[in-house]
């Protein structure tokens, strides 16, 4: 098997739940939160849920590699004003720990947000936009760099996700993901994850066999394929080049089913972990063997 497919399921009651709740839908990959993703504060895990969790894990056959940890909504490693930064940081390094109590080698963030006002869209972004994404891209880098230290010896990963663009969030464009990896001076414990649907809201078309090898020999020549780490499968409700960030059921959106069969013969997309986070939950396990019936 070189197809990895699983959910962003919920760790509800411990994370020990998380790889019960992937088994239930027959996935062979998850995403899970190691904490409460809308609080700041989480309490240590404890030995015997670390122990659980470890058990369950075996008996699911899930690899940790095939297994992306998100991290907490609130952290923003870009933030401009330095307490929330600091807050942000230190929230961060926490997340990585846990990651690394769990036995897991990558998390998955969302790169920051420049929090400057964003202009409508047919107007020019001005000077001072294009400084404050500049300016925070080196802040996120940064963070990274000092994540990295804070936390040598370790060897979870960190794992950048391409946004819709939504706002002031960065990281729509390969280049924002291609500077940031350029800064980080340890790119052994730097990674890339690519959301589908952000990646089409953001204006790269992958619904065509030409737009789709175009848009990923971009993606190879600006950042690497190398960084590839793990994906989140989705469609889109907003069209191409939206900027807005609504997931959909696979084929019911915008993207459609051609692209998903794409991905799945996609050797680059081997052995990492490909994760739903469509928008009905209820249909996971219909769509994991969907997605497995595209791979033969």
């Amino acid at each position: 098997m070189s197809k990895f497919i699983g959910a962003h399921v919920s760790a509800s009651g411990g994370v020990d739940n998380a790889p019960l709740n992937a088994m239930k839908i027959g996935a062979k990959a998850f995403a899970l939160f190691t904490k409460n993703q809308r609080q700041w504060v989480a309490k240590p895990l404890e030995t015997k849920t670390i122990d659980a969790f470890h058990r369950n894990l075996e008996a699911s056959g899930i690899l940790p590699k095939h297994i992306l940890p998100h991290d907490s909504y609130l952290i923003n490693l870009g933030h401009p004003e330095v307490e929330k930064l600091e807050k942000s940081r230190d929230a961060f390094v926490d997340e990585l720990e846990r990651c690394r109590i769990l036995g897991l080698d990558r998390l998955n963030f969302h790169p920051g947000s420049h929090l400057v006002k964003v202009p409508k869209k047919d107007i020019l972004y001005s000077d001072k936009i294009m400084d404050a994404e500049l300016a925070c891209l080196d802040v996120i880098a940064e963070s990274l760099n000092r994540m990295i230290d804070e936390t040598e010896g370790s060897d979870v990963k960190l794992v950048i996700e391409n946004t819709a663009g939504q706002g002031s969030n960065l990281g729509y464009k390969f280049e924002h993901l291609a500077h940031i990896i350029d800064k980080v001076e340890d790119k052994s414990r730097v990674g890339v994850c690519i959301d589908t649907c952000h990646m089409f809201t953001a204006g790269y078309d992958i619904r065509t066999r030409e737009t789709y090898d175009a848009t990923w020999k971009a993606f190879d020549s600006m950042v690497g394929r190398q960084y590839l780490m793990g994906m989140h499968i989705n469609d889109s409700k907003p069209k191409l080049g939206s900027r807005v960030d609504r997931h959909h059921s696979l084929g019911q959106g915008e993207i459609g089913w051609d692209t998903f069969g794409f991905i799945m013969k996609d050797k680059g997309m081997d052995d990492i972990p490909l994760v739903l986070e469509t928008i009905d939950e209820s249909i996971w396990s219909e769509e994991i063997r969907a997605l497995y019936a595209l791979a033969k």
